[in-house]
């Protein structure tokens, strides 16, 4: 891939405690595209960039193999030790260079991921991999939508939140500004005349405070400013964490806040 960010075995250790896993909503919005398009069977789904197989095991039950697909081995390990997927396998390969026949790939998937590809190298191998009629979907979440709240200090949590991505922005890579505009340069390449953007596919849940935390620290920049300064960014964490909870009114990062995301998805059929 043409970044390589998420192979440490910490990085990949909090990627797979941390990270949600997308909603069954987009699965479904998705599966509704695969079939309007191609059509069944739906044999084998290729999640690309899959780090510790969330989205991966998100479509085991309906395909009859789903295969994963990371540069990382520590990614991988994490993924393999997920138990109960009989289907779902993983190998190590990159999205510029996928290790599947011509024309075998029904559904190719990347979560929070196609931003970090060589945008051209990897269109050309989804091209190669995917039959005919078969489908891209590519999916993540823009940061700038997300949003906290806990009874009636929603607007504050939401400010600390903010100020946590104003620290890290000397760290931010420009991957991630492309995610976070959620993939539009990509999905002007894709050649296929069947494309699609959908936006605004809304999620939430009750997390812990301590969850919210572990999820700062997988980001890419927040590992970057971690390496570059380890006791700057481990005070950050708990500052933030202390923060909250001083808002909150509480004492425990046990507590449950409400975090609300919203997801996109950029849909496309080979010709």
């Amino acid at each position: 891939m043409a970044y390589r960010m998420f192979e440490g075995k910490d990085h990949a250790s909090i990627y797979q405690k941390y990270r949600f896993t997308p909603p069954d909503e987009l699965r479904a919005v998705i599966l509704q595209y695969l079939d309007k398009q191609k059509g069944r069977p739906h044999l084998l789904a290729v999640d690309v960039g899959c780090g510790t197989g969330q989205n991966s095991r998100l479509f085991a039950p309906n395909f009859q193999e789903v295969v994963g697909v990371d540069i990382s081995e520590c990614q991988l390990e994490e993924a393999r030790a997920v138990p109960g997927y009989p289907n779902v396998s993983y190998r190590k390969g990159t999205a510029e260079e996928l290790p599947f026949a011509d024309g075998s790939v029904d559904l190719l998937t990347a979560a929070s991921a196609a931003h970090w590809f060589d945008q051209s190298k990897f269109l050309t191998e989804a091209n190669r991999v995917l039959k005919p009629k078969g489908c891209m979907a590519l999916l993540g979440f823009s940061d700038s939508d997300t949003k906290l709240h806990y009874k009636n200090c929603g607007e504050k949590l939401n400010q600390i939140y903010e100020e946590v991505k104003q620290v890290l922005i000397p760290y931010t890579s420009n991957p991630v500004a492309v995610s976070e505009a959620k993939l539009k340069e990509l999905y002007s390449a894709i050649p296929y005349p069947e494309k699609e953007r959908i936006e605004g596919i809304q999620t939430t849940s009750l997390v812990p405070v301590w969850k919210v935390l572990g999820l700062i620290e997988t980001w890419s920049m927040f590992q970057a400013y971690k390496k570059k300064e380890p006791q700057a960014a481990a005070s950050l964490l708990l500052r933030t964490q202390q923060r909250f909870l001083e808002e909150m009114g509480v004492t425990s990062p046990d507590t449950e806040i409400e975090y609300a995301m919203e997801y996109f998805c950029v849909l496309a059929s080979k010709s």
